[in-house]
C-alpha cells in the first residue's frame, strides 16, 4: 500500500502540478482539491479568511474572473489549460511561499469594501469595521464632519469611514509607499473630495488648530516576542507597520501623548492594540480606558474621551 500523505509540506510543487493537470476537470474538483491542499499545508488562515475554504474560493474565483459567490453557480464547469495552469501557480505561491492569498490576487474585502492591496501596506482585517458598521455609537455624534484615520495603511479605514458615514476624513501614514495605495484606492472609489492622503509622523504635519469629531487609529502594536514567533505569511508584510517595541506600544505611547490636541472636547480617540492590551492596562493602570466589547470577534480596541486624555496628559508625557 502507498504511504498516506497526510501533510502537503511532504508533497513537491511538481506532484501537486500534475494532479490539477491531469486528474482534475472541473471548478468543483479544483475548489475541493484546492481546500484539501491549502487545509493540509499548514498555511496560516487569517489575512481576510478564516478557513482554507475560504482562501481556495478566492484563489479561484481570482483565476476564473468570477466573483466569490458565482463560483457555486459553475462547480461542473470544465476548467482550461491556461487556467489550470495560472491556479497551480496561485496555490504555488501561496502553500510553499507563505504568500498571504490577497497579495496574490491583489484583492482584499473589508467593510463590505473591495481594495487593492499589495505588499506594502498591511492586509485589512481590523475589527474596527463593526464600529463603522454601527456608525461608532456613542462616540460620534451624528453632526460629526471630520474625521482623523492615523497609520492609515491602505486606506481601508478612512474610505469605509468615509463612505458609510458622509463624513470626510484625514488619512495619515509615514509611509510613501502606503500612501500611494491609500491614493489608488481613494481614486477607486472616487472619494479625493472626501478622503485626503497626508504624510505624517502621526500628528506631526497636520494643519494647526484642526480640530476632529474623532480619531481613529490601528497603529503598529505587535511586541518583541510576537514579531519573533509571526507565522511565514506577516513577514510579506511591511515590517515598520507591526513592529513597536518591545511592549508594542512605541507608537500608541505618542498618540495617547498628542491626540487630545487634535480632538474637538466632545470627541474620541478609537485604536486598537491587539495582544498588547494587557501591556497597555499595566502601564496606564489610572487611565479608564473603555475596551469595545466586539460581537464579530477581536479584541484590543479601546475608546478614551478627550476629557479622559487630558486628565491623563502628565501621565502620558511621563513615558
Amino acid at each position: 500500500m502507498d504511504e498516506i500523505t497526510s501533510d502537503y509540506n511532504f508533497v513537491s510543487e511538481e506532484v501537486i502540478q500534475a494532479e490539477i493537470n491531469q486528474e482534475l476537470s472541473t471548478v468543483g474538483d479544483m475548489l475541493r482539491y484546492l481546500t484539501t491542499a491549502i487545509s493540509k499545508s499548514g498555511v496560516y488562515c487569517g489575512h481576510g479568511s478564516e478557513t482554507p475554504y475560504q482562501e481556495a474560493a478566492q484563489l479561484l474565483s481570482f483565476v476564473l474572473g468570477l466573483d466569490y459567490e458565482e463560483l457555486e453557480g459553475f462547480k461542473s464547469s470544465f476548467v482550461t489549460a491556461r487556467e489550470r495552469r495560472d491556479i497551480f501557480e496561485c496555490v504555488r505561491t501561496r502553500i510553499f511561499e507563505r504568500v498571504p492569498t490577497p497579495y496574490i490576487t491583489n484583492i482584499s474585502y473589508f467593510a463590505g469594501l473591495r481594495l487593492y492591496v499589495d505588499e506594502r501596506v498591511l492586509i485589512p482585517r481590523s475589527p474596527i469595521a463593526e464600529l463603522i458598521d454601527n456608525r461608532f455609537e456613542p462616540y460620534l455624534q451624528n453632526d460629526a464632519s471630520l474625521v482623523l484615520d492615523l497609520c492609515t495603511g491602505s486606506g481601508c479605514l478612512a474610505i469605509a469611514i468615509a463612505e458609510k458615514l458622509g463624513v470626510e476624513v484625514d488619512a495619515v501614514d509615514i509611509s510613501d509607499d502606503a500612501l500611494d495605495v491609500c491614493a489608488y484606492n481613494v481614486d477607486l472609489y472616487n472619494m479625493t473630495d472626501e478622503v485626503f492622503p497626508i504624510k505624517s509622523d502621526l500628528f506631526a504635519n497636520l494643519e494647526d488648530g484642526v480640530l476632529y469629531d474623532l480619531i481613529v487609529s490601528n497603529p503598529p502594536y505587535v511586541d518583541e516576542y510576537d514579531m519573533e514567533n509571526l507565522p511565514e505569511e506577516f513577514l510579506h508584510e511591511p515590517q515598520s507597520a507591526l513592529a513597536a517595541g518591545e511592549d508594542g506600544l512605541d507608537i500608541v505611547r505618542r498618540i495617547l501623548r498628542d491626540a487630545s490636541d487634535y480632538l474637538k472636547p466632545d470627541g474620541y480617540l478609537i485604536c486598537e492594540v491587539g495582544n498588547s492590551m494587557d501591556a497597555l492596562s499595566e502601564l496606564y493602570p489610572e487611565v479608564d480606558f473603555e475596551w469595545i466589547q466586539l460581537k464579530n470577534g477581536g479584541k484590543g480596541v479601546f475608546a478614551i474621551s478627550c476629557d479622559e486624555l487630558k486628565k491623563n496628559r502628565s501621565v502620558f508625557e511621563e513615558l
